[in-house]
């Protein structure tokens, strides 16, 4: 067994309690990587002509939130008032405009478009109206193929949620994380129990062709119990899909402070081998209803017909533009993240610049990579893929880790296909570590 390999058996025990720090992989190089300078040759990437056939997708971080949780980690703000809104929204449009115009980006039209937050549905419907049409504007949605938009089940009127729909979104993600109106409250979020099967059933009511729902294993004072209760009551629910993470605790976090102020290293929630027990009680549960597992996050009811474009174009190497205050977008091999200070951005726009902060420009090895290591949350990766795209062998180039992780009975070879093992599967984001290239090894958190 390689010393990769048992490092990270090591890692495993001890650090099954929650310590602080991220744990999700999402993206490769880390993120630590990433450069001021190279933020400076951004601009420059948008003069190239354009690749065809490359998919691109279109991400507006939507930053405001009626409470700031506990656990999140995000670029967000709560005490944004209307003008200051608008402002941010108006820049926002005039960052798309100058990608629109660019040679690189010019007359593309999206494959998928993504609203995330904070809180997307904390906007008022004339403010998401005015906003989806300045950007259909730009780049029109007639070929999208998704049009995905998180929301906080209590910011969801009827009237909100009808817009939702007639701007053309697909995809509804519904915040729940938990139906418990007290877990909810002492972890900080905004929506309580009514509130979310008011949402859910006036949402399914008007025909969104997917409602996922998205909880969270392992929150503050959750139990099992309580746990056995939320997937009770989601498959009652009959979403399209569900989203099940786990509980980590970066250093921003509101958890992270109380634990920082009184000298705790381990976090007040349930350990690793817990939240992934009760991930697959709950991915086990749904498969005897007829859900498939579709990554080590996601079930869906009809493998078919629910698709997640976002997820699988970005980890197929995909353009995507991100707008608006810290997001993140790659472009022509060229990973980059917009500045995370709100009045700073609006700044950088004001200016005619690209509010860009950090960026990487990555060799074809390491978009080879990062697509292998972000397939693997898929469950099953393509041979064949990896060599037609890169001229790659996977099965040598990583022959080493796939032993190691045969041997512990991880990973299986189905013809073309390498598949992860139920065990692998819910602990994929300590083993992708492995398949770093040696130099990007170095931070724990990624």
């Amino acid at each position: 067994m390689s010393h990769d390999v048992l490092e990270i058996l090591e890692q495993d025990k001890k650090h099954d309690e929650t310590e602080v720090g991220n744990y999700f992989v999402a993206n490769y190089p880390p993120f630590s990587y990433w450069d001021a300078e190279t933020a400076k040759t951004v601009r420059g990437l948008l003069d190239q002509p354009q690749k065809p056939g490359v998919p691109l997708g279109v991400y507006f971080h939507v930053p405001f939130c009626r409470k700031r949780c506990h656990f999140c980690y995000f670029r967000v703000y709560t005490d944004k008032n209307a003008d200051e809104i608008k402002r941010y929204l108006d820049a926002g449009i005039a960052e798309f405009e100058i990608y629109a115009r660019s040679p690189l980006i010019r007359g593309r039209k999206p494959q998928f478009v993504y609203f995330g937050g904070g809180t997307p549905s904390y906007l008022s419907v004339s403010q998401l109206k005015s906003l989806t049409d300045r950007m259909k504007a730009l780049l029109p949605w007639d070929e999208v193929e998704e049009v995905a938009f998180e929301a906080e089940p209590g910011t969801l009127t009827e009237a909100k949620l009808s817009a939702i729909r007639e701007i053309g979104v697909t995809r509804l993600s519904l915040g729940v994380e938990n139906f418990d109106s007290h877990i909810l409250e002492i972890n900080g979020r905004a929506h309580r129990t009514d509130e979310i099967y008011r949402a859910y059933n006036f949402a399914r009511s008007i025909g969104f062709p997917q409602i996922n729902i998205d909880l969270i294993s392992g929150m503050v004072e959750e139990t099992e119990e309580n746990w056995r209760e939320n997937v009770r009551k989601t498959i009652e629910l009959q979403p399209d899909s569900v989203t099940i993470y786990q509980m980590e605790v970066p250093y921003n976090t509101g958890i992270y402070k109380d634990m920082k102020a009184e000298g705790k290293l381990t976090a007040p929630v349930a350990n690793w081998h817990t939240k992934r027990a009760w991930v697959d009680y709950a991915f086990s549960e749904m498969e005897k209803v007829g859900y498939t597992v579709t990554s080590g996050y996601t079930a869906v009811r009809d493998p078919q017909k629910t698709k997640f474009i976002y997820r699988d174009a970005l980890w197929s190497g995909a353009d995507l533009i991100g707008l608006g205050v810290a997001s993140f977008s790659h472009i022509a091999g060229t990973h980059f993240q917009n500045i995370n200070e709100f009045s700073q951005y609006l700044e950088a726009i004001q200016a005619g610049e690209l509010p860009i902060s950090r960026a990487m420009t990555t060799t074809e090895e390491e978009r080879m990579i990062r697509e292998f290591i972000l397939q693997m949350k898929l469950g099953r990766v393509s041979l064949q893929y990896f060599r037609d795209k890169f001229s790659v062998n996977v099965a040598e180039r990583f022959s080493q880790q796939f032993d190691d992780l045969r041997a512990r009975n991880l990973l299986t070879t189905q013809g073309d296909w390498l598949v992860l093992t139920r065990e692998a599967l819910l602990k994929v984001d300590t083993l992708l570590h492995a398949f770093f290239l040696p130099q990007h090894r170095g931070p724990r958190y990624v």
